[in-house]
């Protein structure tokens, strides 16, 4: 384990914003200290998690956050139905994939109504996201008077400049009146409608009944936050839409005022990349937050492709006495990605991090819990298509209040997985060996 005070001396005090702007040193103490007194928080651990954070980005640490955990595409529907329901001003919303399926009609449904209303209503998809959905989808949003926007046209005469086929927005992000965000991993469509932990004996009764059939449920993970670092969502929405030539976003203030008091006691931090930096934030902060773990990393991920990097970050963690623990998906979509991700297992194993895979859902979360004091939940998936090609987001959350929700979700679904064994590992077939190789052939481009 390494030193406690000479990694709390390396790094400079934690400072942090409420909704009227960055504190003085002694008011960042004292939230900082109203963050050690909640039960069960290890003080010093905390202190240096803060500490290491501050120095990592540009965007800000907000304080007096309300952070809601939501898990699977259920709770994040109604948590996303209710917020556009309540718009008053604006809808600000931006996805990846948006199907013209039950739930992306819902959806629209829901948007056309807010506009009808009066409420301004601005709309950012992938292009590569919505190839399917047909255009008549998109101009019946249009024809409502809902602004639509195309992230990276496929067409390069409708691209911006700088264009490239390969970079997408993979975000999702929903912003209402700036007041409240629902973000995480989540796309609209039917797919996410059955949640993975069924609901009742008899729902669990149908799903075994239905095992024969390949569709299985989708595990994922979002955050509803309401506060002030909403406005830091809010912000990186508006450059997406500035960068991509969207029509002038106009009809009021899309930073209301700050309520007078705080509606929540979360540390929250907006974390934005794009294809153009030089260096992911999301990565960065990542990976300064694996190299400075004392007691534990908890890792789940949908797309697991590590770089030498990472590699030897998570393997020089348990190698200190870190108990490293990842949960990566049993069933896929993508088999390529999952195969270029298994061909590091024997590596990971060896070096002591346990490695679990989730039965019986498609695993599409991307969430890590660190210490249990630093958390983050986004879009983006450990592999080169998220740190190198695509726009992603992500929201630290510091404390352990909402760490102890982070490591009680891990810790149901590490119920629900198997453990993969070193030794039956080694045994695999030859043609898996034969898959993974072209699949880390393949890596930088999947």
């Amino acid at each position: 384990m390494p030193p406690a005070v000479p990694l709390a001396a390396q790094q400079p005090q934690a400072r942090v914003e409420t909704a009227r702007g960055e504190t003085s040193a002694a008011r960042s103490k004292q939230i900082i200290e109203r963050l050690k007194a909640d039960p069960g928080t290890p003080s010093p651990i905390l202190d240096r998690h803060l500490a290491i954070e501050s120095a990592l980005t540009g965007q800000p640490l907000v304080t007096d956050n309300e952070v809601t955990l939501l898990q699977d595409g259920d709770a994040t529907y109604r948590a996303m139905f209710a917020a556009i329901e309540s718009a008053r001003h604006h809808v600000n919303m931006e996805t990846y994939i948006l199907q013209a399926d039950e739930a992306g009609q819902r959806f629209a449904d829901a948007l056309i109504a807010k506009r009808r209303e009066g409420v301004v209503v601005n709309l950012l998809v992938d292009s590569v996201g919505t190839l399917e959905t047909p255009a008549e989808f998109f101009d019946r949003l249009r024809a409502a008077g809902v602004s639509v926007l195309e992230y990276n046209p496929i067409n390069p005469l409708q691209a911006p400049a700088g264009w490239d086929p390969n970079q997408r927005d993979h975000r999702k992000l929903l912003i209402v009146d700036g007041r409240v965000a629902v973000m995480g991993g989540i796309n609209i469509s039917a797919e996410y409608s059955s949640g993975s932990i069924p609901r009742s004996r008899e729902e669990a009764a149908r799903r075994r009944a239905k095992n024969k059939e390949p569709q299985r449920p989708w595990r994922d993970t979002d955050l509803r936050i309401e506060g002030p670092v909403v406005a830091e969502f809010q912000q990186i929405f508006l450059n997406t839409w500035g960068e991509q030539n969207g029509p002038p976003i106009s009809g009021g203030d899309y930073t209301p005022p700050p309520p007078r008091q705080p509606v929540g006691r979360h540390v929250v931090r907006a974390i934005p990349s794009t294809p153009r930096d030089t260096q992911s934030a999301i990565y960065n902060t990542l990976m300064s937050s694996i190299a400075h773990a004392e007691e534990e990393i908890f890792i789940t991920m949908a797309y697991f492709v590590p770089d030498v990097q990472l590699l030897d970050a998570l393997c020089t963690a348990a190698r200190r006495g870190v108990d490293v623990e990842l949960i990566l998906p049993r069933h896929t979509d993508v088999a390529l990605v999952q195969s270029a991700g298994r061909s590091h297992y024997g590596t990971l194993l060896r070096c002591g991090v346990k490695l679990y895979e989730r039965r019986e859902v498609l695993l599409h979360a991307k969430t890590a819990v660190i210490d249990g004091v630093w958390s983050t939940v986004g879009s983006a998936n450990l592999d080169w298509r998220s740190f190198v090609h695509n726009q992603e987001l992500n929201a630290v959350v510091l404390g352990s209040g909402f760490g102890d929700q982070m490591r009680n979700a891990f810790a149901r679904d590490r119920a629900a997985s198997e453990q993969v064994s070193l030794q039956a590992w080694e045994n695999r077939p030859l043609g898996d060996r034969l898959h993974e190789w072209l699949g880390r052939l393949l890596a930088y481009w999947l």
